[in-house]
């Protein structure tokens, strides 16, 4: 697809290793405050994302790509020089990830967790529940599959877009630094929606955010110059507390089953990989300034778990 053969920024969805601990960190204290609990982990997690796209832009975009007609009109040998070069940019951002992540995995290794005992079964031990049975699950992978597809659609457009001459007109480097301004936002709206949700009702403030988000990308699309700009880098403080929200709500009642629930949960992310490439194909059609009325749609579905979906079966079963 046209719109996304470039050179991309270390992508950030290294998400296995803070979905292990959501189950754990939701059902650590009270369920009313898992929400609360899960934004302000993520918060920290979103720091990561913040500066990711400076050092990705420092690292890979330090210099200014050939289009595909400046390749085409290169000799074979520079050519194929020019792509192992372009291809050799990536390797050490992604061995340096790489030593992080042992040495984080040794520190992990190190402490002693306690054991959330409500939450677990023992092996062979029957539970007289299914996952399927509960509504609430369902419906927040569904969540859980847009909400990803809509934030790394976005988040991975970003650079291309803003280098629309009728949006930014701006350079990848420059382009670049904007996009660490998307992500920040999620994570000062996690701290903020931390605090918020000690307060509020979950799904009330997921709400809220999910119109915001879907009017944003809105405006974005109908307009042009900074206001759309802005406008699409705003999204990421309404996304912050989506998916810690999203998932604190999908799991809710599920009791021993917590564990089984969020394994679908998280399988649930590959909307990450599916949604952009459809976005994608649309761009290549119809321009990428138009193509994110697919997030719109993604955060009306968000709207409506929000609001009734995520339910769980004390509320969706009780009698008046």
């Amino acid at each position: 697809m046209n719109v996304v053969k470039n050179r991309m920024l270390p992508n950030r969805r290294i998400r296995l290793l803070h979905l292990q601990a959501n189950p754990y960190v939701t059902v650590l204290g009270k369920p009313e405050t898992a929400s609360s609990r899960l934004n302000l982990t993520q918060a920290f997690n979103s720091l990561g994302t913040f500066l990711a796209p400076f050092f990705g832009g420092l690292l890979i975009l330090s210099s200014a790509p050939k289009t595909a007609d400046q390749i085409r009109a290169m000799a074979p040998d520079a050519a194929l020089a020019y792509r192992l070069h372009e291809a050799a940019t990536v390797k050490m951002p992604y061995v340096g990830l790489g030593i992080a992540l042992v040495l984080l995995a040794v520190a992990i290794g190190s402490f002693k967790l306690p054991k959330i005992e409500h939450a677990q079964h023992k092996v062979g031990e029957k539970v007289n529940d299914s996952i399927w049975r509960h509504p609430n699950l369902i419906f927040g992978a569904i969540a859980i599959f847009v909400y990803v597809g809509a934030e790394v659609s976005i988040g991975s457009f970003l650079v291309n877009y803003f280098a629309q001459p009728e949006i930014g007109g701006l350079t990848e480097k420059v382009a670049a630094s904007f996009v660490a301004f998307y992500w920040g936002g999620a994570m000062v709206g996690r701290f903020i929606g931390s605090a918020l949700l000690q307060k509020m009702k979950t799904g009330g403030l997921l709400g809220i955010c999910a119109i915001c988000a879907a009017g944003l990308v809105a405006i974005s699309m109908l307009t042009s110059g900074h206001f759309a700009m802005y406008s699409i880098i705003l999204v990421g403080l309404f996304n912050s507390i989506m998916f810690p929200s999203i998932f604190t709500l999908g799991v809710a009642e599920l009791g021993p089953l917590t564990g089984d629930g969020s394994g679908i949960m998280i399988m649930a992310i590959v909307g990450g990989a599916i949604i952009p490439v459809a976005q994608g194909w649309i761009a290549d059609h119809i321009g990428i300034h138009h193509a994110f009325f697919l997030p719109v749609i993604c955060y009306v579905y968000i709207l409506f778990f929000a609001l009734s979906g995520s339910r769980p079966n004390s509320e969706r079963y009780a009698k008046a």
